[in-house]
Protein backbone atom coordinates (compact mmCIF):
# COMPACT_ATOMS: atom_id res chain seq x y z
CA UNK A 1 0.00 0.00 0.00
CA UNK A 2 0.96 3.63 -0.56
CA UNK A 3 1.16 6.50 1.69
CA UNK A 4 -1.04 8.14 -0.46
CA UNK A 5 -3.96 5.23 -0.68
CA UNK A 6 -4.12 5.31 3.37
CA UNK A 7 -4.20 8.80 3.75
CA UNK A 8 -7.37 9.06 1.18
CA UNK A 9 -8.69 5.67 2.67
CA UNK A 10 -8.37 7.31 6.76
CA UNK A 11 -9.85 10.32 5.28
CA UNK A 12 -12.75 8.31 3.88
CA UNK A 13 -13.22 6.15 6.77
CA UNK A 14 -13.13 9.22 9.56
CA UNK A 15 -15.73 11.35 7.47
CA UNK A 16 -17.73 8.29 6.39
CA UNK A 17 -18.83 10.72 3.67
CA UNK A 18 -16.62 10.80 -0.12
CA UNK A 19 -17.50 14.51 -0.59
CA UNK A 20 -16.17 15.90 2.73
CA UNK A 21 -12.96 13.31 2.61
CA UNK A 22 -12.21 15.13 -1.17
CA UNK A 23 -12.87 18.02 0.37
CA UNK A 24 -10.64 17.37 3.78
CA UNK A 25 -8.07 16.34 1.07
CA UNK A 26 -8.19 18.78 -1.66
CA UNK A 27 -8.95 16.64 -4.28
CA UNK A 28 -11.89 15.97 -6.63
CA UNK A 29 -14.54 12.91 -5.49
CA UNK A 30 -13.87 11.28 -8.28
CA UNK A 31 -10.57 10.33 -8.22
CA UNK A 32 -10.53 9.84 -4.37
CA UNK A 33 -13.32 6.98 -4.66
CA UNK A 34 -11.58 5.27 -7.91
CA UNK A 35 -8.62 5.26 -5.33
CA UNK A 36 -10.23 3.36 -2.62
CA UNK A 37 -11.71 1.09 -5.23
CA UNK A 38 -8.01 0.23 -6.49
CA UNK A 39 -7.19 -0.10 -2.76
CA UNK A 40 -9.96 -2.98 -2.19
CA UNK A 41 -9.13 -4.60 -5.34
CA UNK A 42 -5.47 -5.25 -4.40
CA UNK A 43 -6.04 -5.80 -0.38
CA UNK A 44 -8.97 -8.55 -2.18
CA UNK A 45 -11.23 -7.33 0.74
CA UNK A 46 -14.18 -4.48 0.86
CA UNK A 47 -13.34 -1.75 3.35
CA UNK A 48 -16.58 0.44 2.82
CA UNK A 49 -20.27 -0.63 2.24
CA UNK A 50 -21.99 2.36 0.15
CA UNK A 51 -25.49 3.35 -0.41
CA UNK A 52 -26.70 6.07 -1.98
CA UNK A 53 -27.30 7.68 1.51
CA UNK A 54 -24.52 6.43 3.76
CA UNK A 55 -21.39 5.17 3.92
CA UNK A 56 -20.12 2.65 6.64
CA UNK A 57 -16.80 0.52 7.72
CA UNK A 58 -16.78 -2.88 6.83
CA UNK A 59 -15.26 -5.22 9.88
CA UNK A 60 -11.72 -5.33 7.45
CA UNK A 61 -12.03 -1.27 7.30
CA UNK A 62 -12.41 -0.80 10.94
CA UNK A 63 -8.92 -2.72 11.21
CA UNK A 64 -7.12 -0.75 8.20
CA UNK A 65 -8.73 2.36 9.80
CA UNK A 66 -6.70 1.55 13.18
CA UNK A 67 -3.71 -0.13 11.68
CA UNK A 68 -3.79 3.08 8.84
CA UNK A 69 -3.82 5.55 11.68
CA UNK A 70 -0.42 3.88 13.57
CA UNK A 71 0.87 3.66 10.64
CA UNK A 72 0.27 7.29 8.68
CA UNK A 73 1.44 8.53 12.81
CA UNK A 74 4.75 6.32 12.40
CA UNK A 75 5.28 7.96 8.99
CA UNK A 76 5.20 11.39 10.42
CA UNK A 77 7.25 10.73 13.50
CA UNK A 78 9.97 9.31 10.95
CA UNK A 79 9.73 12.94 9.48
CA UNK A 80 10.40 14.99 12.25
CA UNK A 81 13.15 12.52 14.07
CA UNK A 82 14.64 13.11 10.38
CA UNK A 83 14.68 16.40 10.03
CA UNK A 84 16.04 16.82 13.57
CA UNK A 85 18.57 14.68 13.75
CA UNK A 86 20.15 17.04 10.89
CA UNK A 87 19.63 20.21 12.68
CA UNK A 88 22.48 19.99 14.90
CA UNK A 89 24.71 21.21 11.71
CA UNK A 90 22.84 24.28 12.27
CA UNK A 91 22.80 24.71 15.52
CA UNK A 92 19.66 23.83 16.66
CA UNK A 93 19.26 21.92 19.89
CA UNK A 94 20.72 17.78 19.08
CA UNK A 95 18.00 16.30 21.85
CA UNK A 96 14.93 17.13 22.94
CA UNK A 97 13.61 15.36 26.23
CA UNK A 98 10.42 15.47 27.52
CA UNK A 99 9.26 15.39 30.76
CA UNK A 100 6.36 15.80 32.98
CA UNK A 101 6.58 19.11 35.09
CA UNK A 102 5.96 17.69 38.30
CA UNK A 103 8.90 15.10 37.76
CA UNK A 104 11.75 14.82 40.18
CA UNK A 105 13.83 18.22 39.84
CA UNK A 106 16.92 16.66 41.65
CA UNK A 107 16.58 13.75 38.95
CA UNK A 108 16.12 15.98 36.28
CA UNK A 109 18.83 17.88 37.09
CA UNK A 110 21.83 15.33 37.99
CA UNK A 111 20.97 13.84 34.24
CA UNK A 112 21.45 16.87 32.47
CA UNK A 113 24.69 17.87 34.56
CA UNK A 114 26.39 14.62 33.93
CA UNK A 115 25.53 14.63 30.19
CA UNK A 116 27.18 17.73 29.80
CA UNK A 117 29.78 16.45 31.15
CA UNK A 118 30.40 13.79 29.02
CA UNK A 119 32.67 14.10 25.90
CA UNK A 120 30.33 15.57 22.30
CA UNK A 121 27.32 16.26 24.38
CA UNK A 122 25.47 17.79 22.19
CA UNK A 123 22.70 20.71 23.75
CA UNK A 124 19.57 19.38 25.20
CA UNK A 125 16.08 21.15 24.79
CA UNK A 126 13.89 20.14 27.50
CA UNK A 127 10.11 20.13 27.46
CA UNK A 128 7.88 19.97 30.49
CA UNK A 129 4.67 18.88 29.77
CA UNK A 130 0.96 17.97 31.55
CA UNK A 131 0.88 14.30 32.78
CA UNK A 132 1.18 11.56 29.79
CA UNK A 133 1.75 13.99 27.43
CA UNK A 134 5.50 13.45 27.43
CA UNK A 135 4.35 9.55 26.20
CA UNK A 136 2.59 11.49 23.20
CA UNK A 137 5.26 13.74 22.33
CA UNK A 138 7.94 10.77 22.27
CA UNK A 139 5.45 8.64 19.78
CA UNK A 140 4.89 11.51 17.70
CA UNK A 141 8.26 12.45 16.89
CA UNK A 142 8.62 15.69 18.68
CA UNK A 143 11.17 14.46 21.04
CA UNK A 144 14.03 11.78 21.04
CA UNK A 145 13.40 10.41 24.83
CA UNK A 146 11.20 11.17 27.72
CA UNK A 147 11.16 10.15 30.96
CA UNK A 148 7.94 8.32 32.01
CA UNK A 149 6.54 7.02 35.04
CA UNK A 150 5.06 3.64 35.33
CA UNK A 151 1.76 2.51 36.15
CA UNK A 152 0.64 5.87 34.59
CA UNK A 153 2.18 6.06 31.58
CA UNK A 154 2.21 3.34 28.80
CA UNK A 155 6.18 2.18 28.02
CA UNK A 156 4.44 -0.16 25.28
CA UNK A 157 6.84 0.11 21.97
CA UNK A 158 9.99 1.73 23.68
CA UNK A 159 12.93 0.92 24.50
CA UNK A 160 13.40 1.75 28.74
CA UNK A 161 15.81 1.68 31.32
CA UNK A 162 14.68 1.93 35.19
CA UNK A 163 16.21 5.01 37.05
CA UNK A 164 14.12 5.06 40.34
CA UNK A 165 11.19 3.68 42.38
CA UNK A 166 9.09 5.43 44.73
CA UNK A 167 5.73 5.49 47.11
CA UNK A 168 3.16 8.32 46.94
CA UNK A 169 2.15 10.81 48.82
CA UNK A 170 -0.84 12.59 49.17
CA UNK A 171 -0.50 16.68 48.92
CA UNK A 172 -3.06 18.78 51.31
CA UNK A 173 -3.11 22.15 52.53
CA UNK A 174 -1.10 22.60 55.60
CA UNK A 175 -3.34 22.18 58.86
CA UNK A 176 -5.69 19.53 57.01
CA UNK A 177 -6.16 16.97 59.38
CA UNK A 178 -5.07 14.40 58.43
CA UNK A 179 -1.26 16.03 58.36
CA UNK A 180 -0.90 15.27 62.01
CA UNK A 181 -0.56 11.75 60.72
CA UNK A 182 3.11 9.78 59.67
CA UNK A 183 0.56 7.95 57.09
CA UNK A 184 -2.59 7.07 55.56
CA UNK A 185 -4.78 4.69 53.03
CA UNK A 186 -6.50 6.10 49.89
CA UNK A 187 -9.72 4.93 51.78
CA UNK A 188 -8.84 7.73 54.15
CA UNK A 189 -8.39 10.66 51.55
CA UNK A 190 -11.82 12.29 51.93
CA UNK A 191 -13.90 15.09 52.07
CA UNK A 192 -11.33 17.05 49.32
CA UNK A 193 -11.65 16.06 45.51
CA UNK A 194 -8.60 14.31 43.59
CA UNK A 195 -8.20 16.65 40.58
CA UNK A 196 -9.33 15.64 36.81
CA UNK A 197 -7.15 16.29 34.12
CA UNK A 198 -7.71 15.67 30.62
CA UNK A 199 -7.74 12.77 28.24
CA UNK A 200 -5.81 13.18 25.13
CA UNK A 201 -8.65 14.29 23.32
CA UNK A 202 -9.14 17.30 25.81
CA UNK A 203 -11.84 16.57 27.51
CA UNK A 204 -12.38 15.90 31.04
CA UNK A 205 -13.64 12.66 32.73
CA UNK A 206 -16.70 13.67 34.63
CA UNK A 207 -16.22 13.79 38.51
CA UNK A 208 -16.03 16.12 41.35
CA UNK A 209 -12.96 17.36 40.97
CA UNK A 210 -11.83 20.79 39.69
CA UNK A 211 -10.13 20.41 36.29
CA UNK A 212 -6.66 21.01 35.69
CA UNK A 213 -4.10 21.31 33.18
CA UNK A 214 -0.74 21.71 34.84
CA UNK A 215 0.98 21.09 38.22
CA UNK A 216 1.23 25.07 39.51
CA UNK A 217 -2.77 25.17 39.23
CA UNK A 218 -3.28 21.89 40.60
CA UNK A 219 -1.07 22.98 43.71
CA UNK A 220 -2.74 26.46 43.82
CA UNK A 221 -6.03 24.65 44.19
CA UNK A 222 -4.59 22.44 47.16
CA UNK A 223 -3.51 25.33 48.60
CA UNK A 224 -7.05 26.93 48.72
CA UNK A 225 -8.54 23.71 50.11
CA UNK A 226 -10.43 23.02 46.31
CA UNK A 227 -8.91 19.47 45.96
CA UNK A 228 -5.96 17.37 47.16
CA UNK A 229 -3.46 15.27 45.12
CA UNK A 230 -1.73 12.26 45.03
CA UNK A 231 1.61 12.08 44.18
CA UNK A 232 5.59 10.50 43.38
CA UNK A 233 7.24 11.03 47.02
CA UNK A 234 9.95 13.40 45.20
CA UNK A 235 7.21 16.16 44.90
CA UNK A 236 7.68 17.00 48.79
CA UNK A 237 10.39 19.18 47.23
CA UNK A 238 8.29 21.26 44.95
CA UNK A 239 6.06 22.02 47.80
CA UNK A 240 6.16 25.19 49.73
CA UNK A 241 4.64 26.23 53.55
CA UNK A 242 1.09 26.26 52.60
CA UNK A 243 1.23 22.67 51.62
CA UNK A 244 1.85 19.44 53.29
CA UNK A 245 2.23 16.07 51.90
CA UNK A 246 1.16 12.37 54.06
CA UNK A 247 2.99 9.05 52.96
CA UNK A 248 -0.03 6.79 51.41
CA UNK A 249 0.56 3.22 52.17
CA UNK A 250 -1.88 1.21 49.98
CA UNK A 251 -0.81 3.50 46.46
CA UNK A 252 1.05 2.01 43.85
CA UNK A 253 4.50 2.84 43.70
CA UNK A 254 5.78 4.80 41.07
CA UNK A 255 8.87 3.73 38.68
CA UNK A 256 10.57 6.25 37.01
CA UNK A 257 12.13 5.19 33.23
CA UNK A 258 13.92 6.90 30.53
CA UNK A 259 11.95 5.39 27.03
CA UNK A 260 13.56 6.06 23.92
CA UNK A 261 12.54 4.74 20.19
CA UNK A 262 13.67 1.30 19.34
CA UNK A 263 15.05 2.17 15.94
CA UNK A 264 16.91 4.83 17.32
CA UNK A 265 20.06 4.95 16.76
CA UNK A 266 21.53 8.16 17.72
CA UNK A 267 24.75 8.23 19.60
CA UNK A 268 23.71 11.25 21.80
CA UNK A 269 20.56 9.41 22.80
CA UNK A 270 22.49 6.28 23.52
CA UNK A 271 25.15 8.64 25.66
CA UNK A 272 22.02 10.20 27.49
CA UNK A 273 20.72 6.86 28.53
CA UNK A 274 24.11 6.04 29.80
CA UNK A 275 24.02 9.10 31.97
CA UNK A 276 21.00 8.29 33.12
CA UNK A 277 21.51 4.28 34.40
CA UNK A 278 24.82 5.66 36.42
CA UNK A 279 22.35 7.41 38.37
CA UNK A 280 20.60 5.13 39.50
Amino acid sequence: METRELRYFVAVAEELHFGRAAQRLGIAQPPLSRAIQQLERRLGAALLDRTSRTVTLTEAGSVLLAEGRAALDAVEAAERRTRRAALPSTGSPGLVLVTKASASRELLAKLLDGYAAEPGAVPVDVILCGPAEQERLLREGRADVALLHRPFDSTAGFHTEELSTEGQVVVLPAGHPLTVRTHVHMADITGLPLPRWPDPDGTYPPGPGPQVRDHAQLLQLVALGRACAVSPESCRAQLHGDLAAVPVLDAPEVTTVIAWPPHSRSRAVADLVRTATRLR
